[in-house]
């Protein structure tokens, strides 16, 4: 039986949670994530409609119960344009919302009062401490190995800084594909992971028909830190926050950055050059663990032999102090 803030304050089986990728994690991957015994988030992006969540909680309930748990993800930066998205996901009762990517203090206390478990991805001590500020109940330490947007530093020294420097319970997100990084967090003092790429090739997520295959061939060293995928959209993201994505001829073309700048296209001559239905063109955002996702698997086995084999290791592991 696994003991931690985020089982005991949730009152879920495993210290997993689905992490809330927008434009992938929809209704039934975080309705499987649940079922296993975690917590699956609906990623609600900026684009996301109230007719969206109406639709994806239909699907979730659907996937893991009439009475599941309801968990979403929202993009702080963008609420104050889209304050119905806020509305309809805090009609819905939600055990868990987390609010990342800005100050999430104007939301925090609706969010609580809907009775909700906030919680915040950080990307520095600095964001910890606008969080705390806020009043969250606990953040996530998620690193610049995550897909999709993210900071610049590594999830591990974030994590040693991160926990060091609260007294808030702690999450780890960022390159946890398999029951050793889960181990590896838990044992570090975290209360619990967010698990993306290594849900990525499940059947059970959304997205262009090319994602999975380019996820199965991509290794480790297939991503890169950017902002043209977001000038190729038109997503307005502010630029502490670049996007961690496979790479394609896209990447290669536009891409010039070091990670710490943006790109020297403009938006226009980059969302001209677009083509979201091209394999080699279009958006994979994924992680570097993306070398350990070799196969399709559903979402529920992947989450289940995570937790299998970090209880095996945590067990294993004691007996390394005599």
């Amino acid at each position: 039986m696994w003991n931690t803030w985020l089982t005991r304050s949730l009152d879920i089986d495993l210290p997993i949670l689905g992490a809330p990728m927008g434009g992938r994690a929809g209704g039934e991957l975080a309705g499987q994530v649940t079922a296993a015994g975690g917590l699956g988030m609906i990623g609600a992006a900026r684009y996301a409609t109230p007719e969206w969540i109406d639709e994806q909680l239909r699907v979730i309930r659907a996937a893991a119960g009439e009475s599941a748990p309801l968990a979403f993800g929202l993009q702080t930066w963008s609420l104050a344009e889209s304050p119905e998205l806020l509305d309809s996901v805090l009609a819905e009762a939600p055990k868990l919302v987390s609010l990342s990517f800005g100050d999430p203090a104007p939301f925090v206390q609706r969010c609580k009062d809907a009775g909700a478990v906030v919680i915040s991805q950080i990307n520095s001590v600095d964001d910890l401490r606008e969080v705390e500020a806020a009043g969250v109940d606990a953040v996530v330490a998620q690193g610049g190995e995550a897909g999709g947007h993210t900071g610049r530093i590594a999830t591990l020294p974030l994590l040693q800084e991160v926990l060091r420097a609260t007294e808030l319970p702690v999450l780890a997100a960022g390159g946890i594909g398999t029951g050793a990084g889960l181990a590896a967090v838990l044992a570090a003092g975290a209360q619990g992971a967010l698990i993306g790429t290594a849900l990525l090739a499940s059947p059970e997520t959304v997205g262009p028909d090319y994602a999975i295959p380019a996820l199965l061939k991509a290794r480790s060293a297939d991503t890169v830190y950017t902002d043209v995928f977001d000038k190729a959209r038109h997503q307005p993201w502010p630029t502490r926050w670049f996007g961690r994505a496979l790479t394609n001829d896209f990447t290669a073309r536009w891409h010039d950055g070091d990670g710490a700048v943006p790109s020297s296209g403009t938006e226009e001559a980059v969302s001209a050059a677009y083509d979201g239905t091209m394999p080699e063109v279009g958006v994979v955002y994924a992680g570097q663990a993306a070398g350990l996702v070799d196969a399709v698997r559903p979402a529920r086995e992947v989450v289940e032999s995570i937790a299998a084999d970090a209880e095996a290791r945590l067990r294993a592991v004691a007996g390394v102090l005599d």
